[in-house]
């Protein structure tokens, strides 16, 4: 399973910084980051990122270049979107992404099976 290390380095320094509580699962071709049992981010083993979002961040997201929902069985998989690697290239732009996907992970429903 190929996957952008730089890019993993760089999401685990910014969630560190945050002291997130962090689990890290190889899952959707590549390597996700769990915050609190949940899906946050993940680099993607096509060099982009996916990441979750806020319905409200969601919808503006998909509107930005580079930047496109998370397909499942040909239907957007509302919440997730993947980022070309394009618009991440420097820290405070992958800082964004991911700061936005934390802000949404206390209120992000879990799919783990109680």
């Amino acid at each position: 399973m190929a996957y952008n290390e730089q890019l993993a380095d760089r999401i685990r320094e910014i969630l560190a910084e945050a002291r997130a509580n962090v689990f890290e699962k190889k899952m959707f071709s590549g390597l996700s980051f769990l915050v609190d049992d949940k899906l946050c981010v993940s680099v993607a083993a096509n060099d982009r990122m996916l990441t979750r979002l806020s319905p409200t961040d969601y919808e503006k997201a998909v509107e930005q270049n580079g930047v496109e929902p998370m397909m499942r069985n040909g239907k957007a998989m509302k919440g997730y979107v993947y980022i070309s690697l394009d618009v991440v290239k420097s820290d405070k732009e992958l800082k964004y992404w991911v700061d936005k996907a934390l802000d949404y992970n206390p209120i992000a429903k879990s799919s783990k099976s109680k």
